[in-house]
């Protein structure tokens, strides 16, 4: 990524140019990135095409003003990540649904990060909306505190590791390096297959500032935090305006699940994971 593309992504999520690839830089870059750019589906429910390649998830993200699911989150996060400095390593998961089985494989996408000035690899994912704020240790196998809740990094048997929150595990990693194409059957099945999460319901969600997150599914919008939780039916003419309004996205017309299978996300949505 060269250098104009750089700092407009940079502008993007709000941050500076870092003066050096260390750990307190991940953290402030992780951060704005969650409250800049949002979770969202709305490509599965517009017919867009979700192109798994460097630059178009950048450009997505910068040029477009959108967001994404996991693997175009991710996979755009670790081409800024790389261009300023960090080393990033894609790595495959499968998350726990509310049945208590994982998902397929490749069925979600996170970050492996080396910051300069320590020795230790991290965990990075924007891409799951009850994953860490922070960057998580990722050889730490006691609990991380987290504004987002108590994480802990496990080893299973296989040699797998199971990430957990409150302990509740999210999603189980896979430690071999990935390419993006390795997840294009993953991203695929979830645009397509009746029972991903994603065909099921139209959802856009993001970070604020102050911690509290905020989401759009269908016409209900919801604002949920310390603070408690808000939430209300929108008009067909209030649909819109709330996309841009809250999450900063132009659209022509309202994206809509033509089909929509009975069961739970286990993937999305603020009652589930983002």
């Amino acid at each position: 990524m060269d250098s104009t593309r750089t700092d407009a992504y940079l502008r993007r999520i709000g941050a500076a140019r870092p003066i050096a690839p260390d750990l307190e830089a991940l953290r402030e870059l992780q951060w704005r990135h969650l409250v800049a750019v949002p979770f969202e589906n709305l490509s599965i429910h517009l017919g867009e095409d979700i192109v798994l390649e460097g630059p178009a998830l950048v450009g997505k993200v910068v040029e477009r003003g959108r967001g994404g699911f996991c693997f175009e989150l991710n996979g755009a996060f670790a081409e800024l990540l790389t261009t300023l400095g960090y080393r990033v390593s894609l790595l495959a998961g499968r998350v726990m649904g509310p049945d208590g089985r994982f998902g397929i494989p490749f069925d979600h996408l996170a970050l492996r990060v080396e910051a300069r000035g320590t020795d230790e690899p991290f965990l990075v994912d924007i891409g799951f909306g009850r994953n860490s704020h922070r960057p998580l240790r990722l050889d730490e196998r006691g609990e991380q505190p987290d504004p987002a809740g108590v994480f802990r990094i496990t080893e299973t048997k296989d040699g797998d590791l199971d990430v957990s929150r409150d302990g509740e595990v999210q999603y189980r990693l896979e430690r071999r390096p990935r390419e993006l194409a390795d997840f294009e059957a993953g991203s695929w099945w979830h645009r397509t297959s009746p029972a991903s999460p994603f065909t099921r319901s139209v959802l856009c969600s993001r970070l604020t500032g102050s911690g509290d997150r905020v989401t759009l599914t269908g016409r209900r919008l919801v604002t949920s935090g310390p603070g408690g939780r808000e939430e209300r039916e929108l008009a067909e003419d209030e649909i819109l305006p709330a996309y841009r309004e809250h999450f900063g996205i132009e659209l022509e017309r309202i994206p809509e699940v033509h089909s929509r299978p009975s069961s739970a996300s286990a993937h999305a949505g603020p009652s589930a994971r983002r």
